[in-house]
C-alpha cells in the first residue's frame, strides 16, 4: 500500500471528538501507509503507545489531529520505525514496557530496560553503535554528572577533539509512571502526572486536566482557565530565563548566569507567594485550579513582569555586545532543519530551525485561542538561535500574562463535577521546551484505565546527537544546555 497523503482525505466525513481528535480503527495496511506518510512529510507523528491489545498512533497535520488504533495479534504489529525513524525509541520503549513486538523494528536493543527490573534481570551487555575510521577513540560521560542534574550516559566517538558520533543511553530516571497510573483515581492520577517532569509540572497537570475534562465533559470556569494560563506562562518565563543563563554559563560568561539565576528565583518566590508553591505543583486539577489569585498577588505579578523585562533587555544588550560569547554560540550545534521537520520537533529546538509550531497557536486552547501573541522563529538552528528564540518568547509571555491579568474577573476557580464517569480524551499543551501530549482513558468505575504522556524530549534527544557531530567535545555542554531536554519526562 502506498503512503497515505493528506490527513483531510484520510478522515473525510469523520467528525472530531470534543478534544479535537478524530479517532478510528485501521487495518495493518493502512497503519503502515500512515507510517510511510509520516516519512514522506504528509503528516507528523505526535505519539505512539500501547493500550491493552491495541497500539495507537497520534498524527497531526494541516490543522487536523487523528488517533488511529490497530488491534495486535499476539502482541505483534507492523513497526512504524521501519518506515519513519523518529518512532524508533518510542517502539523500543514500548517493547520494554509492554512486551509487544514491532515487526521489522530496525533496532531491537532495549531502551528503558537496563536489565535490572525485578524478574527481568539480564547480564547482557548493552552494545553502543560503532564508528569506523583511523584515529578514533571513545569518551564515556555519565550517567552520574558533575553538578546536580539528572542522570544520562553519553558515549562520544571522536577524532582528536572533534565529535564523530554521539550516542545517548537514557532510562536511568524510569519511575514506572504508566504502571502507577493504571487503576488510579483521577485525583491520584493528577498528582502523579504533575511529577513526571518537575520543571514542567504546570504543563503536565494542564494536559492531564484537559484530557480528563474532554473525556468526561467536565466544564472549567473562565477564571480558572485564565489562572492556568498565568501559571503556565510563569513556568515558561522561569525556565527560559534560567536556560539563557545556563547557556552563557557553559560559554564561561558567569555574570549573565548570575543575573538570570537571581531572576528565576524572583519568579519562583512570586509564584510561591501567589499560588502557595514555588513550582505551582498540584495547583491545576481536573475541573479547575486549587489556588486563587488575590489582588495583592496580581500586584506582585505585575511588578515581576517589569523586573523580568528589565533583566531581559539588559541581558540581550550584554549578549549582543560580546563577540567572544557569540563566538561560542553562533554556528555551534547546528541541527539540520530537514531533520527537525522529520522529527516534528517542537519548542525552541523546532522554532530555532524555522519550524513554526506551537500548540498554543497551531491547535489553540483556552485562553490562548483568544490571546494575540506572535510566534517567533529563527533559521540558523544553532545554539545562538535557540537562545534568541527563548529571548523572543520571554517578550511574548510578558505580554500574555499582562493580558490575562487584565481579563481576570471574579468567579469560581473550580466546578463541582463531570457530566460522565467514563470516556476517552487527549490534549496537547505547550510546555516551555515544547508540546506535551496526553491521552487518558477512564473506565466505567471512574478509575484511570490507561494514561499515556509524551514529552517533547522524545523527539529532541535524537536531534542533540546530530547537532553535536562535527563540534568539539568541549562544546557539548553548550549544545546540551541549548536543547535542555528532560530526562525524567522522557524516561517515564
Amino acid at each position: 500500500m502506498n503512503a497515505i497523503g493528506p490527513l483531510a482525505e484520510f478522515i473525510a466525513g469523520r467528525v472530531a471528538a470534543p478534544d479535537g481528535y478524530v479517532r478510528l480503527d485501521v487495518e495493518p495496511d493502512a497503519w503502515t501507509a500512515l507510517a510511510q506518510g509520516c516519512a514522506a512529510g504528509s503528516h507528523d507523528l505526535s505519539a505512539l503507545w500501547v493500550d491493552d491489545d491495541r497500539v495507537r498512533m497520534a498524527l497531526a497535520g494541516e490543522g487536523l489531529r487523528v488517533i488511529v488504533s490497530l488491534r495486535m495479534e499476539a502482541g505483534v504489529y507492523p513497526s512504524v520505525a521501519a518506515h519513519h525513524v523518529p518512532a524508533m525509541r518510542l517502539e523500543r520503549a514500548m517493547r520494554d514496557l509492554h512486551g509487544v513486538q514491532p515487526l521489522g523494528l530496525p533496532d531491537t536493543r532495549p531502551w528503558l530496560d537496563h536489565g535490572r527490573w525485578p524478574g527481568r534481570e539480564s547480564a547482557v551487555r548493552y552494545e553502543f553503535l560503532t564508528a569506523e575510521g583511523e584515529g578514533l577513540h571513545q569518551i564515556a560521560v555519565g550517567p552520574v554528572h558533575a553538578g546536580i542534574i539528572e542522570p544520562g550516559h553519553f558515549r562520544f566517538t571522536a577524532n582528536g577533539e572533534t565529535v564523530v558520533r554521539l550516542e545517548e543511553r537514557l532510562g536511568y530516571v524510569h519511575k514506572g509512571v504508566e504502571g502507577l497510573l493504571a487503576d488510579a483515581d483521577v485525583a491520584r492520577g493528577a498528582a502523579i502526572v504533575g511529577r513526571i517532569s518537575g520543571d514542567s509540572t504546570v504543563a503536565y497537570a494542564w494536559a492531564f486536566a484537559r484530557a480528563v475534562e474532554a473525556a468526561l465533559g467536565w466544564a472549567v470556569p473562565p477564571r480558572a482557565v485564565l489562572l492556568r494560563g498565568i501559571m503556565a506562562e510563569l513556568e515558561r518565563l522561569s525556565h527560559h530565563i534560567n536556560d539563557v543563563g545556563g547557556i552563557c554559563n557553559d560559554a564561561s560568561v558567569l555574570t549573565i548566569n548570575a543575573r538570570c539565576t537571581l531572576q528565576r528565583e524572583d519568579v519562583l518566590a512570586v509564584a510561591n507567594a501567589c499560588f502557595g508553591h514555588r513550582l505551582m505543583m498540584d495547583r491545576i486539577t481536573p475541573g479547575g485550579v486549587t489556588a486563587d489569585l488575590s489582588a495583592e498577588g496580581i500586584g506582585r505579578i505585575r511588578g515581576l513582569l517589569g523586573r523580568l523585562e528589565e533583566t531581559r533587555a539588559e541581558i540581550l544588550r550584554v549578549y549582543d555586545s560580546m563577540p567572544s560569547l557569540q563566538d561560542r554560540t553562533v554556528t555551534t550545534g547546528i541541527v539540520s532543519p530537514d531533520l527537525v521537520r522529520q522529527y516534528a520537533a517542537g519548542g525552541f529546538v523546532g522554532r530555532a530551525a524555522g519550524r513554526a509550531f506551537d500548540a498554543r497557536k497551531n491547535f489553540p486552547y483556552a485562553p490562548y485561542d483568544q490571546l494575540p501573541f506572535d510566534l517567533k522563529t529563527r533559521t540558523t538552528s544553532d545554539v545562538d538561535a535557540r537562545l534568541l528564540v527563548r529571548m523572543d518568547e520571554i517578550v511574548e509571555s510578558l505580554k500574555i500574562v499582562g493580558l490575562m491579568l487584565d481579563w481576570l474577573a471574579p468567579g469560581d476557580i473550580g466546578s463541582s463535577g463531570p457530566a460522565a464517569m467514563a470516556g476517552e480524551g487527549a490534549a496537547l499543551v505547550e510546555a516551555f521546551r515544547g508540546d506535551v501530549f496526553m491521552s487518558v482513558r477512564i473506565a466505567a468505575n471512574g478509575k484511570l484505565a490507561r494514561v499515556h504522556a509524551r514529552d517533547a524530549s522524545w523527539f529532541q534527544w535524537p536531534l542533540l546527537e546530530a547537532a553535536v557531530e562535527g563540534n568539539i567535545v568541549a562544546d557539548f555542554p553548550l549544545c546540551n544546555k541549548s536543547f535542555n531536554c528532560s530526562y525524567s519526562g522522557h524516561d517515564l
